[in-house]
């Protein structure tokens, strides 16, 4: 608990539409700025084990938690949203005179990436190089709605029980099906269990899931747009898949294979939802060599 406590004793804060972002900034490397992007229901936290090999690469690593996530404001009347999420990350990155970034993303991350990457497309076009993305890898995610295998507790948050389910979940149910989306080999710790429950919980956020949940009809919604994003991109693209993943493991990737040119992908067999958690050196690995092998001629 010591380290869990140590990320966020050294964590910094900016303020989004009036509400505190906690963010950890570190680097120390020669690579350019690296963005990390956390998934759902988690927070910058899971990024830790791999933490020191990303400091070690890259001169400024960047790792919010995003609004409504971990220790960053979980404020009751807000409009959630994927494009929000994306505001906070761009904003963040303006506030630091950052103008060139790579990311390395995760699930409801990978969205937020995608947006990005939306963004990044109309900004090209437009002649605009404010804000440059460099490359993306993403890690297992809803990349296509259509893949996309909700757990009970997501169907559950998304219904119109939603709210009441928000409210009453209690940490075994929170954490039994967080557990299940890891491989049979790869299971959390009572430990990490604990710490995702806190990250979840601090600041009375379960009573958010169901807003938060609200990106499952966004990804359905905005469709065209985010999977557009990834298949026209002229940024390099890679990605990391734990093919255990009963949410998006190998029947995304597949997917990911049909819809996307020329596709990137790294399979971890016996890895669930959480590569950068449960196999921690295969995916830094993965990663780093992703920038050595594709990206490093276009570093900045």
């Amino acid at each position: 608990m010591e380290e869990f406590a140590s990320w966020r004793a050294n964590g910094r804060r900016f303020t989004h539409r009036g509400h505190q972002i906690f963010y950890r900034d570190d680097g120390g490397g020669a690579d350019g700025t690296l963005l990390c992007i956390h998934g759902f229901p988690t927070a910058s936290w899971d990024w830790h084990l791999v933490w020191p090999g990303l400091c070690e690469r890259f001169a400024r690593v960047l790792a919010p938690d995003m609004i409504g996530f971990g220790w960053s404001a979980k404020p009751r009347n807000y409009q959630y949203s994927i494009a929000d999420q994306a505001d906070i990350h761009e904003n963040l990155l303006r506030e630091q005179g950052v103008g060139r970034v790579h990311i390395l993303a995760h699930d409801y991350g990978d969205t937020v990436a995608q947006e990005l990457l939306a963004r990044d497309a109309e900004r090209r076009a437009a002649g605009d190089e404010s804000l440059v993305i460099e490359s993306v890898c993403l890690l297992n995610g809803g990349l296509f709605p259509e893949t996309h295998r909700a757990r009970l507790v997501q169907r559950l948050l998304a219904s119109p029980l939603g709210p009441v389910f928000s409210f009453l979940a209690s940490e075994r149910a929170y954490t039994a099906s967080l557990s299940a989306v890891f491989g049979p080999d790869t299971k959390p710790t009572r430990e990490e269990l604990e710490q995702f429950w806190t990250l979840w919980c601090g600041k009375r956020g379960k009573r958010n899931g169901h807003k938060l949940i609200r990106y499952m009809g966004e990804r359905r919604k905005n469709r065209e747009r985010w999977v557009g994003a990834l298949r026209d991109t002229v940024v390099p693209l890679r990605l990391i898949d734990g093919l255990l993943d009963p949410v998006s493991g190998a029947h995304m990737a597949r997917r990911y294979r049909e819809l996307i040119p020329n596709p990137d992908v790294i399979e971890l067999p016996k890895v669930g939802h959480y590569p950068q958690v449960e196999a921690p050196a295969d995916t830094l690995s993965a990663f780093l060599d992703f920038h050595a092998t594709r990206v490093g001629h276009r570093t900045t």
